[in-house]
């Protein structure tokens, strides 16, 4: 039996390389020619599709990936990405329903809401006093606070000025106990009395009957009674067993400055004067004349001055007793 060597070896290694060489070039070729071929290509397409989606489909999540957090971001700056696209939808329409209320109101000649002018001060917790509820700002009437004010953060209306000082000012919470507001739901239009409660929530009560609020809809202020105005977010429905509360908005965003507006006060209109009395016409049609008020008396002469005649004149056209 014979026995190749080292270089027979060698040859039959770069035989099988050649061969394998050829059997690819082979497949290539018959690639191209079916590609070229309309009926043999659509045979490919599945296959093709599979592949391809393979290729570009997204690989896992690596270890290190977890490990260093970068997983973790990817995936919040998509959740960024698809809420800025929200965004940019809601921001287009509230763009075109701001301007069709704009032409709305142009065309009714309806009178809005003054617009907001208010200071904005510091606050801090009252812990000791009668009031349990309570903040206090450090901006009062020598910096434009006006009794009454309405004081209002980031999240919705806080409360109302109650005691007013030079340089200071104290705000009683909507969520004290003896608060009461005028409120209406945004989404289902009833109308209640919003009683403090606590810090977190407030109870609705006064409701009319066979009425109801949306859960989860606003609570915003009705501007009934004229003491805030309308349109103010106080916070969200919700109902539990005791009936509707509302979770207060400005807990969201519970920092320490607040804007104190001015209140909503409406003038007073003046009373008419009285109408002028009517003039009376003569016969003509022209109006009478207005009788003139009375000459003042002059006085009269001295009555010794009248019965005294004049001097007598002499030939000379001089009067008598004359040098």
């Amino acid at each position: 039996m014979a026995r190749f060597g080292p270089s027979g070896q060698r040859t039959a290694a770069r035989g099988a390389r050649r061969l394998v060489l050829g059997v690819f070039m082979a497949v290539a070729f018959a690639l191209v020619v079916a590609q070229s071929a309309p009926q043999i290509s659509e045979f490919f397409v599945p296959a093709r599709t599979t592949v391809s989606d393979r290729l570009r489909a997204p690989s896992e999540i690596s270890l290190w990936a977890r490990i260093t957090g970068q997983a973790e971001r990817e995936r919040r700056i998509r959740e960024l990405e698809n809420e800025v696209r929200d965004l940019a939808r809601y921001k287009a329409a509230a763009i075109s329903m701001a301007d069709r209320l704009e032409a709305y109101e142009r065309i009714l000649n309806l009178m809005g809401e003054p617009p907001e002018k208010g200071v904005t001060a510091r606050v801090t917790t009252e812990v000791d006093g009668p009031f349990s509820q309570t903040l206090l700002a450090n901006a009062g009437e020598l910096q434009g606070v006006q009794p009454g004010a309405v004081a209002v953060n980031e999240g919705g209306l806080v409360g109302r000025v109650i005691h007013l000082g030079e340089r200071s000012s104290r705000i009683l919470l909507i969520s004290d106990y003896s608060s009461r507001l005028p409120v209406l739901g945004e989404v289902s239009g009833v109308r209640a009395i919003m009683y403090g409660q606590d810090r977190e929530a407030a109870r609705l009560g006064d409701l009319p009957e066979d009425a109801g609020f949306v859960e989860g809809e606003r609570i915003l202020t009705s501007g009934d009674g004229g003491a805030y105005p309308r349109g103010l977010v106080v916070g969200s429905a919700r109902q539990d067993g005791s009936g509707w509360r509302v979770r207060l908005a400005m807990r969201d965003h519970g920092g320490t400055y607040v804007r104190m507006i001015q209140p909503p006060v409406i003038p007073v209109p003046l009373a008419e004067p009285p109408p002028l009395p009517e003039v009376p016409a003569d016969e003509a049609g022209a109006a009478a004349p207005v009788p003139a008020p009375p000459a003042a008396a002059t006085p009269a002469p001295d009555a010794a001055a009248a019965a005294t005649p004049p001097p007598a004149e002499t030939a000379t056209g001089q009067p008598q007793g004359t040098q």
